[in-house]
């Protein structure tokens, strides 16, 4: 048994329009995904703006309540659980945001704010508070002197060190990583990326790393789910990414890479279309607007996730049309 079991999972937000401010329609955000994280793995979700990522990391830890679907944590299904029964839950999985000040209080020094959580979940008696805090700022690499600022005080690159200290604060088992280097300088994004898989490591932490960056994925992850419009339409393991990755998408995703040998001039892969509304997807594969490789069928039928740990929906990988022709034939 995984650790993590997604099944179906679905997560619609309901739009509202007219006079009376009625639900008109509904976004597809996530639309019926299910994949396993094994304990002390690091899966990585990869795919552009909009795609779900972060509103999948969201609804597997219940901060958004999920519209179906079945999320088992550790043997127990979590997916309809109210606020109470939730809490038990709650310290076991942590999330680290993606803009390390919004998700700060701005009133609350790093000691308060990290006093404040370790005291809600009792993770140590009141008289080893001190202690814990200050070994949580070292931890994350702060100065001991950090305890007292306030979070304007901070570089952004530091900001999200006390993000991922408040993350580690309850030992958790599973932390969600929403995109935690998007908003950081390129010079800082390495010093994190490392800060956090020396912290895995040591504490056995297992992860959910989003990001829409394939490069930063392949670096921090085993395997990675690749999403587009809510789907995942590729899951590989993240060493063999470059070498077997099949479906349009992850090959255009890495198409898209910059080059690191400044001697190689492939040509970077454009795709050409537009990125079907949510509001209102297209029938069929929701790549199909897209798809260099796209067929009839596409546009008819939603391909189904397949494979043996190496899984794709792509008909015209998993069934190609003159395989198709020579099986009626």
């Amino acid at each position: 048994m995984a650790f993590i079991e997604i099944r179906n999972l679905v997560k619609h937000f309901p739009k509202r329009g007219g006079v009376l401010n009625r639900v008109v329609g509904k976004v597809h955000a996530v639309n019926g995904v299910s994949f396993d994280i094994n304990q002390g793995e690091t899966l990585g979700i990869v795919g552009e703006s909009g795609c779900g990522k972060s509103t999948l990391g969201k609804t597997m830890i219940r901060l958004l309540d999920p519209t179906e679907g079945t999320i088992r944590f550790d043997g127990h299904d979590i997916a309809d659980l109210g606020p109470a029964a939730m809490m038990p839950y709650r310290r076991r999985m942590q999330i680290i945001f993606q803009d390390p000040y919004s998700s700060l209080n701005p009133r609350l020094t790093v000691r308060a704010l990290l006093k404040e959580e370790l005291s809600f979940h009792k993770i140590v008696p009141p008289a080893e508070l001190e202690p814990t805090i200050l070994k949580l700022i070292e931890t994350v690499g702060l100065r001991p002197d950090s305890a007292d600022k306030f979070p304007h005080e901070f570089s952004g690159g530091q900001r999200q060190r006390i993000g991922i200290a408040r993350a580690l604060a309850v030992k958790p088992e599973l932390i969600i990583a929403d995109e935690p280097v998007s908003a950081l300088d390129v010079s800082i994004q390495a010093q994190v990326l490392n800060l956090l898989k020396d912290l895995k490591e040591q504490f056995g932490l297992t992860v959910m790393f989003v990001s829409h960056d394939l490069k930063v994925i392949e670096h921090f992850c085993d395997r990675i789910l690749v999403m587009y419009l809510g789907y995942v339409v590729e899951e590989i393991d993240a060493d063999r990414v470059h070498e077997k990755a099949k479906h349009p998408y992850t090959i255009a995703l890495l198409g898209a890479n910059p080059i690191d040998d400044p001697d190689d001039r492939r040509p970077l892969v454009v795709l050409k279309g537009d990125v079907p509304s949510p509001y209102n997807p297209p029938p069929g594969c929701p790549f199909q607007t897209r798809c260099p490789k796209v067929e009839d069928r596409c546009r008819r039928e939603m391909p189904p996730l397949e494979g043996d740990g190496h899984r794709v929906a792509c008909w015209v990988v998993n069934e190609p049309a003159d395989a198709v022709a020579a099986g009626a034939e």
